[in-house]
């Protein structure tokens, strides 16, 4: 089976990581997490000769889906999120208010994406995880045949996501790493939400929120 094609970069408004995962036989394409600058992403989707079908998202904090209108415009792929963010994602205007970030309106997501799901892709499947605490609807999606999970602003190099802001939860945040990506192959690189990528085994040795002993 060859090997997954990915293309992971940092977009604005707060330098969310969006990630394109495409399927090198059918040409088909998911992105996670458009956060802004639709123009950009679909150049590199156009760059990669891709199609993209779904666009998933981590979570419903605004920086991780700002583009996702223009590119469901473009593209006509299935907005798809957790329903548990749907609350966070329906006031979108308020989060960018908050943060003096300009509003672009959004339509409602097509899909909610159940934990264990798998999300097809040619021959091969992203595994959505359902991992609370960042938000109530937070989403990792895991590829084992890649070793490769992308956690959002769950689980990042050396940190955690915050668990100040709309929705979190410390307690909750711990057990979806412990209990939800500490439970993977310690070789699984982690594409995070913001910064540096890293490695399940890196996370349980030296996290300073949580390792494992």
């Amino acid at each position: 089976m060859a090997a997954l094609i990915r293309k992971t970069f940092s977009v604005p408004p707060l330098g969310c990581n969006c990630s394109i995962i495409g399927d090198p036989v059918t040409k088909r394409a998911i992105v996670i997490d458009p956060g802004g600058d639709s123009a950009r992403i679909l150049h590199e989707v156009q760059k990669l000769g891709l199609t993209v079908s779904h666009i998933l998202h981590t979570h419903a904090h605004f920086d991780h889906f700002l583009a996702s209108g223009a590119m469901k415009q473009a593209t006509g792929a299935a907005l798809c999120l957790h329903q548990d963010d749907l609350d966070l994602w329906k006031n979108l205007e308020v989060q960018c208010r908050m943060f003096g970030v300009p509003f672009v309106s959004v339509p409602m997501p097509d899909y909610w994406l159940k934990d264990e799901e798998r999300v097809l892709l040619g021959e091969h499947a992203l595994i959505a995880l359902h991992t609370p605490g960042h938000t109530p609807g937070s989403m990792s999606f895991h590829a084992p045949n890649e070793q490769l999970v992308l956690a959002g602003d769950t689980l990042f190099r050396g940190s955690i996501g915050r668990t100040d802001l709309w929705g979190g939860n410390f307690d909750t945040i711990e057990e979806s790493i412990r209990e939800r990506l500490y439970t993977l192959d310690d070789a699984t690189i982690v594409v995070t939400g913001h910064g540096p990528e890293t490695e399940i085994g890196r996370e349980k040795e030296s996290n300073q929120f949580f390792r494992v002993s």
